[in-house]
């Protein structure tokens, strides 16, 4: 019997373009924006900063460096806010209902300071909601100081919240995080990025 249910955030409840982002970083002067960035897992400072190793302010200096030139805090926070191109009402209303449902609601995410300080502002939704609004509680990377799909972030996620994998469904759109998912005893799905994936959960509940 399904308890809780989990959801990976980029590519799940919010649509991404990682193409959109490659383009706004390209146009302030990171060269090599499309082979350090990726949906799933980041490389170089981009992965540094959603693992924790450094912080968002360390980011734009080092970021800075490499582009050869001053960037400020907005600039960077464009191009990384360029990934997410939407955000579906309903699957969020969805969250809402499954809360409702008494089920307890999840979220597990490889992500960044300046992507979550969006989805943690009122700019979040029309109404001022923020993510944690439609969560019991969200885990991201750089605070737990580890990525998808290594162990440690579910070991993690496992521990704090008190669930039992064997009662819970994961839903990420990663290969190698579902793999990780599967070894671990969680049902998962693996919907497309922008999929309706509501109808395969209702399915397993």
């Amino acid at each position: 019997m399904i308890k809780n249910i989990i959801f990976d955030f980029g590519g799940v409840i919010v649509d991404l373009d990682r193409e959109n982002a490659v383009r706004k970083f390209e146009a302030i002067g990171v060269k090599d924006a499309d082979c350090l960035l990726d949906k799933y897992h980041q490389k170089g400072i981009f992965l540094q900063v959603e693992n924790g190793d450094i912080d968002e302010n360390e980011f734009i200096a080092e970021l800075s460096n490499i582009c050869g030139k001053k960037l400020n805090y907005d600039e960077v926070y464009e191009g990384w806010n360029a990934f997410i191109i939407n955000v579906d009402r309903y699957k969020l209303d969805y969250l809402d209902n499954l809360r409702e449902r008494g089920y307890k609601v999840l979220i597990l995410s490889n992500t960044n300071p300046f992507v979550m300080k969006w989805a943690r502002s009122s700019e979040f939704t029309k109404e001022g909601k923020n993510i944690n609004n439609f969560a019991d509680k969200v885990y991201v990377s750089y605070e737990i100081k580890s990525v998808k799909p290594e162990k440690k972030i579910f070991d993690y996620l496992i521990n704090d919240s008190g669930i039992n994998p064997k009662e819970s469904l994961f839903i990420d759109d990663g290969f190698n995080n579902i793999t990780v998912g599967k070894e671990l005893g969680f049902k998962t799905i693996q919907p497309e990025n922008g999929e309706d994936w509501r109808d395969k959960i209702e399915k397993l509940l």
